[in-house]
């Protein structure tokens, strides 16, 4: 469990980069995308935030993992970002792993008939039911 902790603090670390915020910027509270809503959405509304770094794509690169939370967050975190040279080359991968939330819509009916197991709670079935619909 250590080694898998410190696997994962290097991975972040590398995500993040060495990227210096401007002096006195305090980054914004950002609403979270959790692989459930609309990409674009989710990065119309992290750009809207970022008021007071300009066009700086390596601190949009930097902070757009304080946007991510859940599936997202793990997506993230398991690319390698060397690949990304640019914030467009980012967001354009980050739209293609989450695109299916916005053009497969579920059908009605299946999400309609997901039951409630004997066995789970209902937070367990919501968790379930919320996991199937983007699907």
């Amino acid at each position: 469990m250590e080694e898998e902790l410190k696997k994962f603090t290097g991975r972040v670390q590398s995500v993040e980069g060495d990227v210096e915020l401007p002096a006195g910027y305090k980054p914004p509270k950002f609403e979270m995308f959790d692989a459930t809503g609309d990409p674009k959405v989710n990065l119309r509304t992290y750009c809207d935030k970022l008021v007071g770094v300009g066009k700086d794509e390596q601190i949009c690169m930097k902070l757009f993992m304080r946007s991510l939370t859940g599936d997202s967050l793990a997506w993230y975190i398991s690319q390698n970002p060397k690949k990304w040279v640019h914030w467009v080359s980012m967001a354009s991968d980050f739209l293609d792993r989450f695109r299916f939330n916005k053009e497969n819509a579920p059908v009605v009916f299946y999400i309609q008939n997901l039951k409630k197991k004997p066995t789970e709670t209902f937070r367990e079935y919501a968790t379930r039911w919320r996991a199937e619909a983007p699907k």
